[in-house]
């Protein structure tokens, strides 16, 4: 009894440990990146945006772990010059804010989307999606038509697959267990498993030496991003199967660009598997990986350039 006494109080001295740990890590990276840009309120969210330029309204959608600091590290300033360009934190993720008791489906996000396309009066817009957001950018297109011109997708997630191993540590089902292992574990084994993580989600590509500033990759270690992208990454059966039924009644331009060696999502699986639903859907392959917003700025800029003419001519 004494014995089984010592090991909780041990266990519980540990937790209290690792979560002031993860609380001073979060501070700290907070006040290393600060946000970006300023808050849009809209139903279920706070959102974080940066937006820059004029022209034809582009909406960029970060993936699952991500942050708009993936567009703004140089994808952005390519296209401010042409377009009116607004870079997002999805909900829950970087700096924006959702309740803990909201959804976290495509659906749900796309519904989101739609309200701050209605916000920012952009009128129809081309939509790019990276990864998890291509999702979101499809779902938004099956659920709000309207308000979306074409689609540039970046290594889109397409279908329901097997999720790759450097994500499984956030299939938790369970909103405690969650919520626990984002305040104790994760921060300090994301530390620990950086370099091996970032390589299969950087390969074959090298990974930027500013990716932890520049590109974002710190804000990740906060425990509210490893509670959102656990959330997002639980929901995506919800609907994702429902909107592969669906792909061969979309009626827009989609422009698909994937990286040959994408050691996240197979090219064939999500990207040829879509271009052979979507009437008229076009899909380009090149060298690299899963990051093509940041390993490959310009052939990425180059590539939504080309979808937004065909969406807008």
């Amino acid at each position: 009894m004494i014995a089984s006494a010592g090991i909780v109080l041990l266990l519980a001295v540990v937790a209290c440990g690792l979560a002031v740990f993860t609380a001073r890590t979060a501070r700290q990276v907070e006040a290393a990146l600060p946000p970006q840009g300023r808050f849009v309120d809209v139903p279920g969210a706070r959102l974080h945006i940066v937006e820059r330029g004029q022209g034809t309204p582009l909406l960029l959608i970060h993936g699952l772990a991500g942050n708009l600091c993936h567009y703004t590290y140089g994808v952005v300033d390519e296209l401010a010059s042409d377009f009116r360009v607004i870079a997002i934190d999805r909900a829950g993720s970087g700096y924006s804010l959702r309740p803990a008791d909201a959804s976290a489906t495509l659906g749900a996000h796309a519904d989101t989307m739609a309200a701050l396309i209605e916000a920012l009066q952009l009128g129809r817009t081309v939509v790019v999606g990276h990864s998890l957001g291509g999702a979101i950018a499809l779902a938004l297109a099956q659920r709000h038509p309207a308000r979306v011109a074409g689609l540039a997708l970046i290594a889109p997630a397409t279908h329901m697959a097997e999720v790759s191993p450097v994500f499984r540590r956030l299939l938790i089902m369970q909103s405690w267990l969650r919520t626990l292992v984002a305040w104790t574990l994760a921060t300090p084994m994301s530390i620990a498993r950086r370099a091996e993580v970032l390589a299969t989600v950087f390969g074959p590509d090298a990974v930027p030496r500013d990716f932890a500033t520049r590109g974002g990759g710190l804000l990740g270690l906060r425990p509210s991003q490893f509670i959102a992208s656990s959330k997002d990454l639980v929901a995506i059966g919800e609907d994702l199967p429902g909107m592969e039924q669906r792909y061969a009644a979309m009626r827009l331009p989609v422009n698909i660009l994937f990286g040959r060696g994408d050691r996240i999502l197979d090219p064939h699986e999500h990207g040829d598997a879509l271009a052979s639903k979507v009437p008229g859907a076009q899909i380009t392959l090149i060298d690299g990986g899963h990051m093509l917003p940041i390993t490959a700025v310009h052939r990425t800029a180059q590539f939504i350039r080309e979808a937004a003419a065909r969406a807008t001519t």
